[in-house]
């Protein structure tokens, strides 16, 4: 029984003794005095009682209002986030994502639920991600707001103007950046508006119906490779259809020093000349496949030395603007063979899951098909 049922059963109780006095008043004039006593006595009741118990619920009942409202301006404040037609994101003085508006998911190309705990700056291009981490920081201390032009990874050559708040969620203990993305930067036309809401069934079964048709593509290729090396052969079908980028090193797993650079498929030829040179045993990317015989599948690749780096002294993956990389180790029987690199860069759409795990099986093909392998029994 809750307290406000027990106060209403006191209640009605007092009014039926009340009743009662009230009809008492008809005894004989001897007896009043009793009478009278026990009005005095239900009086006492009802101040030193009934009041008191009555204020502590109404304040209760008003704390209880109070709680209300705040929860229904939180669901007002969250849809409104939720709703704005801007791209919105809150992150931490780390940049780490702790909310993304519908906006600001349609505009990136990433989903909410991916981005929520990976920072911000990985949407962004490699020049511009110091800056904004920068930016970020100092707005959280407390130093005011600021603003500045970035660019996507996946569309760098459009400009996007981020203003960024400081702001004070109820119940957080620490500030929160709020950042607010307009498309075109400062002074340029903003681009078409982004497509908006989930992806439709039918691009999922487009990309299912081209993985069947990799997978056929590459097991004809090694069936049919005749004289031309199976890892090779296996880089040309991979290469434009699958990945923009293809590299391939072969050799005895677990020591990088023995591993060659076998292929290299790039958009172009000056751009494959560059890697061609470039000795595996620099790429940590690769030494860590080849020691560990585990797939690897980067999302905007946090570590932009994970390569190594050209000629000239750059990141690989920054001068090539990789968005997304498979690396697969080709093994046969446990044993690590050699390593395939796969990168995607610009607005091509990231590696998906299902892509690495159909990678992973065909490299095992590719493993197979490179010859025997196994050590004689």
């Amino acid at each position: 029984m809750t307290e406000t049922d027990e106060f209403g059963e006191e209640l009605a109780d007092f009014e039926r003794r009340i009743a009662e006095l009230k009809a008492a008043r008809s005894v004989s004039g001897g007896e009043l005095p009793t009478v009278l006593d026990a009005a005095i006595f239900e009086l006492d009741h009802v101040v030193g009682q009934l009041l008191p118990w009555y204020e502590r619920l109404s304040a209760s009942g008003t704390r209880r209002s109070g709680a209300s409202a705040d929860r229904q301006e939180q669901h007002l404040l969250r849809t409104v986030f939720q709703r704005l037609p801007l791209p919105v994101a809150l992150v931490d003085k780390e940049t780490v994502v702790r909310r993304l508006n519908g906006a600001a998911t349609a505009f990136t190309g990433v989903r909410a639920g991916y981005a929520t705990g990976r920072p911000l700056t990985g949407l962004l291009a490699h020049a511009d991600r110091a800056a904004f981490r920068s930016q970020a920081a100092a707005v959280a201390r407390g130093e005011g707001d600021r603003s500045l032009t970035v660019r996507l990874q996946q569309r760098p050559s459009v400009p996007v103007h981020a203003t960024l708040a400081a702001v004070q969620p109820s119940g957080e203990p620490r500030t929160t950046v709020l950042v607010v993305l307009q498309p075109g930067g400062l002074g340029s036309p903003a681009p078409a508006d982004p497509p908006t809401g989930q992806a439709p069934d039918l691009a999922e079964a487009t990309r299912h119906a081209s993985l069947m048709d990799l997978m056929d593509a590459m097991t004809t290729t090694l069936l049919s490779a005749g004289r031309e090396p199976a890892l090779q052969a296996a880089a040309r079908a991979l290469h434009g259809r699958f990945a923009d980028w293809v590299v391939a090193d072969a050799g005895t797993a677990g020591e990088a020093g023995h591993l060659s650079r076998t292929a290299v498929l790039a958009p172009s030829d000056k751009e494959a000349a560059v890697l061609e040179a470039q000795d595996p045993a620099a790429c940590p990317l690769v030494v860590e496949t080849a020691r560990t015989g585990s797939p690897v599948l980067q999302i905007r690749p946090p570590d932009p030395d994970a390569f190594g780096r050209d000629t000239t002294g750059a990141p690989v993956l920054v001068q090539a603007n990789v968005t997304s990389l498979l690396c697969v180790p080709l093994q046969d029987g446990g044993a690590v063979h050699g390593v395939l690199t796969l990168f995607r860069c610009g607005p091509r759409l990231a590696f998906s899951m299902a892509e690495a795990q159909a990678m992973d099986m065909l490299s095992r093909h590719v493993a197979l098909a490179m010859g025997p392998m196994r050590p004689p029994a």
